[in-house]
């Protein structure tokens, strides 16, 4: 067993980390491989070596340029000290098996990030860099990587355009505060960590989301808007989304010009799943298609009004949440249908479906408003 001031000759704010290191001693009397992590008293010191007592192998050797490279640990060694080091050499010349202290020390870092993932070790680091992937963490003097898409609800940057430069200055305002991660991949290789600021969160939303059910009415607060709809808060812990569907029965073209951050709205559940909440407006609002069946049938002549193109030809509100789609086919081409039916203006249609229970209808053009 190693004792705690022999571990913290690797470093001055390491733990003791005892049974990592015991993993990688050798415990047969088959001598060591390059690649080993070998155990030792410190038997000799001078300004360039230092020599390392490894019974029954040999004596071990740190010198040239693993000596540089592990000044910082060296200094903080004494004779008699126990250290762990890792074998770069079976045999030298002088006959010394050659040893790396740095080495010893990453090796042990990467296996005290693989047991950190399996026992789900939470981290509380602070953000030293931004880019537009995301997140510059520092970890054991190893930098990790936190994918913007691994941040949690609060944090995660919410631009509508999806612009680059945007997601990087609401990314830059995180560097310098402390979040709360978890290591989620080791790839030593390729000296990489990848960082989660979700696994925390998601083990407090599994518990707030159960107090919820499709069909509760609940108030929230506007914590974000985007072209597909606006984000609630809920409570602390939990957000869930209004899309924009679900905004209104007429058609919402942009949520930003209704509402504002920080405005309470009363939603509905209307559904929940894989941890996300589906949130909705309109459903707390009389359905326009239950007074519609009381109104049109299919044959009726209308008049509507174009308010959107699609790839599959043009919506026509014949009145306020009750829209039907006029087919590009009718007209053989979009550009012809576009040409015909221009936003903004009223024309003449035939109902050829009519369907209020599952909110559809089809129009077909008769022609001009007279």
């Amino acid at each position: 067993m190693l004792k705690t001031e022999e571990v913290s000759l690797f470093s001055e704010n390491e733990s003791p980390q005892s049974a990592l290191m015991l993993k990688y001693v050798s415990e047969s009397a088959n001598p060591p491989i390059v690649g080993d992590l070998v155990e030792g008293a410190v038997m000799g010191m001078d300004k360039s070596r230092v020599f390392i007592d490894l019974p029954p192998y040999g004596t071990g050797i740190i010198y040239g340029k693993e000596y540089l490279n592990a000044r910082d640990i060296i200094k903080r060694m004494s004779i008699g000290d126990t250290v762990a080091a890792k074998v770069v050499d079976t045999e030298n010349e002088e006959g010394y098996i050659e040893l790396s202290l740095r080495e010893a020390r990453q090796a042990m870092i990467w296996s005290e990030a693989e047991a950190a993932i399996k026992d789900k070790k939470v981290l509380e680091l602070p953000i030293k860099e931004a880019n537009k992937g995301g997140l510059i963490v520092e970890w054991q003097g190893i930098q990790g990587f936190l994918p913007a898409s691994q941040l949690n609800t609060e944090h995660y940057p919410r631009v509508s355009d999806g612009d680059k430069d945007k997601i990087l200055e609401e990314l830059k305002k995180l560097v310098g505060q402390k979040l709360t991660l978890s290591i989620i991949s080791v790839i030593p290789k390729e000296s990489k960590l990848i960082f989660s600021e979700k696994i925390s969160e998601d083990k407090d939303k599994a518990k707030i989301i159960d107090k919820y059910a499709v069909g509760d009415e609940i108030d929230g607060e506007v914590t974000g808007m985007v072209d597909f709809g606006i984000f609630l808060k809920l409570e602390t812990g939990l957000e869930g989304l209004v899309h924009i569907s679900e905004i209104d029965w007429a058609l919402v073209e942009n949520p930003k010009a209704l509402y504002k951050i920080g405005e309470k709205i009363k939603v509905k559940v209307i559904d929940i799943k894989d941890g996300k909440v589906s949130l909705s407006i309109k459903a707390l609002k009389p359905s326009p298609w239950v007074e519609a069946v009381k109104k049109y049938k299919k044959d009726d002549d209308v008049q509507g009004v174009i308010i959107k193109y699609n790839k599959h030809g043009a919506l026509a509100a014949i009145e306020e949440g009750i829209a039907g789609l006029v087919h590009v086919s009718e007209f053989g081409s979009e550009d012809k249908l576009r040409s015909i039916l221009e936003l903004g203006k009223t024309y003449k249609f035939k109902i050829v479906l009519f369907d209020p229970k599952e909110q559809k209808m089809a129009l077909s053009y008769i022609g001009q408003k007279s």
